[in-house]
């Protein structure tokens, strides 16, 4: 991608029209890589510019970046004192980053948000991307005093944090297990956990979050947005309610685990006493009846065979039609 792509949109971010001359000045660069950075902005980035000759380059619409100041002011005094927070125009992955701090002494609380991933995952190590402006990715680093064999049902816990946090904003979500957020039975929402530690404790933990705020555009699995539950709101006020609520979370399941949190979880499941299918990475399909989780956070389900309990990893939910 130009180089020159993000300097170039921080620009033309107002909504106006901007001359390239004026905008090749102002950057030290040429006309030509202005009108490169232009053409990547609509082809890599997926925003709309107009060209108009003799008034210049202007976005369809005004384009609000993520703001560390804009988030901080909307954050509770807690979760205030609690994160360090940080936003990058362009990374790989939130996740990584944070990963590669996690065993280097990286900041308890260190969030990192990002305009764009270009090699960002969800679960299973599916492809996770979105046009710029359109969702909000961020990470978070935890140090929780439990080992990592203390930590199940963790993805559950930061499902409950979102849909507070979400229900809140005007979103009436309801959650998949294990780690999805659902607004009218399609994905708003995914977690990603990836842990570091011993079996005993400490653990580091780096809890990757992407919501659809707008349209993401091509994703290869049916979305839903913010937006099409009526809601237009700041992403940066998104993400102070976010990490408001996970600030909570976190700090109650490092010291009494999921179990306080199990019902409220089933409650919020768009999934009670449901007919669901379970597909693994071997073996066959089951068909059971959701109904319930453990205080680990497993999955309960009556089966043909009786009621059968299965534990995060490599498993699937559908619901069964």
């Amino acid at each position: 991608m130009s180089e020159h792509a993000f300097a170039v949109l921080r620009h033309l971010s107002d909504g106006r029209f901007h001359s390239g001359e004026d905008i090749a000045q102002a950057l030290g660069c040429s006309r030509t890589l202005v009108w490169q950075a232009v053409h990547a902005i609509e082809s890599e980035l997926g925003l709309t510019v107009f060209s108009v000759r003799g008034q210049g380059y202007k976005l369809a619409q005004p384009f609000a970046w993520l703001d560390v100041a804009s988030v901080r002011a909307a954050l509770s005094d807690t979760a205030a004192e609690t994160y360090t927070l940080a936003v990058a125009e362009r990374t790989d992955s939130t996740n990584s980053q944070l990963m590669a701090r996690a065993g280097n002494g990286g900041l308890h609380g260190l969030v990192l948000a990002c305009e764009q991933q270009t090699a960002g995952r969800g679960r299973l190590g599916r492809r996770w991307q979105a046009r710029l402006g359109a969702g909000l990715t961020f990470s978070l680093l935890w140090r929780f005093n439990r080992g990592v064999a203390e930590l199940a049902g963790l993805s559950l816990a930061v499902g409950v944090a979102l849909a507070r946090a979400l229900r809140a904003l005007g979103a009436p979500v309801a959650l998949k297990w294990p780690n999805d957020v659902l607004l009218d039975g399609r994905k708003l929402a995914g977690i990603l956990i990836e842990l570091s530690g011993d079996a005993l404790g400490p653990a580091a933990v780096v809890i990757g979050i992407g919501v659809n705020v707008a349209d993401p555009g091509e994703v290869d699995q049916p979305v839903a947005t913010l937006a099409q539950a009526g809601l237009t709101p700041d992403r940066n006020q998104v993400l102070a309610a976010l990490l408001n609520e996970l600030e909570l979370v976190l700090r109650d399941f490092d010291r009494d685990g999921f179990a306080p949190l199990r019902e409220e979880w089933w409650r919020l499941s768009a999934h009670q006493n449901a007919p669901v299918r379970l597909a693994f990475s071997h073996g066959e399909p089951l068909d059971g009846v959701a109904c319930g989780v453990a205080d680990n956070g497993a999955l309960q389900l009556e089966t043909a065979q009786g009621m059968r309990t299965f534990h995060i990893g490599e498993v699937s939910l559908r619901e069964r039609r």
